[in-house]
């Protein structure tokens, strides 16, 4: 009987450390992983000319981990090296994620895209918020007039344009596909994206609508936090030519996040929200 009173209280007292430490974690998640995040994670980024990558795609609260819902690809882009888009072979939705192959017949930098944008508009009516349009349904001037009352009370309307990369290579860097569109919060590289080494400094510049984004708060998150007590987010800020520079701690995969909301909206709406989420292989020196 005492060996058993032992078991159980220790049985206790691991669950109450289990609870603790979950806890923690919660408290200490970042604002920016504190809603579902987007990813797409390549099984391998640095390969040469002709080889195959697979891609998995989800959507969850902490980077890379299966547990949530898939990553919609209608929206997917591949850009390769020579500026052409290219298609997936054996596109794939389950339950918690989504995946899709591409062979690297060019030697390169691809650039594997989603790109979401659209128009929410948000009111009340008696007591009741209402939004516009349904999920899935692309916003129209024409059907906003129609749908959505001209005197609304509390009337709110936001533009949004988010950006979700990820980059492989086939042989040499190259950057080609990585040019920017001028629109949104974008990256591009100053160290070329396929060529982080851990223990060493990597810089990219933040653009917004083409232009130099300076003051932007940045997030770097790594793989594997199922594993790890806290999720140790690398809290950063690009400088005022746009540009931020990261030291990777550790190979590995990592999810880089920033945003920016301003006035500078397409009518009629009052506020835009820009996003970019990029993943990247961090290499073993």
């Amino acid at each position: 009987m005492p060996t058993l009173t032992r078991t159980i209280n220790a049985m206790r007292s691991r669950t109450l450390k289990t609870t603790a430490v979950s806890a923690a974690i919660a408290l200490l998640m970042p604002l920016v992983a504190s809603a579902h995040q987007g990813w797409i994670e390549p099984s391998k980024t640095v390969l040469a000319v002709g080889q195959w990558v697979t891609f998995d795609a989800g959507v969850s609260t902490l980077p890379f981990i299966k547990d949530h819902a898939p990553m919609r690809l209608d929206n997917l882009t591949i850009t390769a090296p020579d500026g052409s888009v290219v298609q997936p072979e054996n596109a794939s939705t389950g339950k918690t994620r989504s995946v899709f192959d591409l062979q690297l017949s060019q030697a390169g930098t691809y650039k594997i895209a989603v790109i979401n944008g659209n128009t929410m508009a948000s009111w009340d009516e008696q007591g009741q918020t209402k939004r516009w349009p349904p999920r899935g349904t692309p916003f129209t001037a024409e059907a906003f007039a129609k749908e959505v009352p001209a005197k609304a009370k509390d009337l709110k309307v936001s533009q949004m344009i988010g950006r979700l990369e990820t980059y492989v290579t086939a042989g040499k860097p190259s950057d080609g596909a990585l040019k920017p569109s001028g629109k949104g919060l974008e990256l591009v590289p100053v160290t070329a994206f396929n060529d982080l080494y851990a223990g060493e400094s990597a810089t990219f510049q933040l653009l917004l609508d083409g232009k130099p984004a300076k003051g932007i708060d940045v997030e770097v998150i790594a793989d594997r936090t199922q594993y790890r007590d806290s999720v140790d987010a690398l809290e950063l800020k690009s400088d005022d030519k746009g540009q931020v520079s990261i030291a990777w701690p550790n190979p590995g995969v990592y999810l880089l996040t920033a945003s920016v909301t301003d006035n500078k909206a397409d009518k009629p709406a009052k506020e835009r929200r820009s996003s970019y989420a990029g993943v990247f292989e961090v290499l073993a020196p």
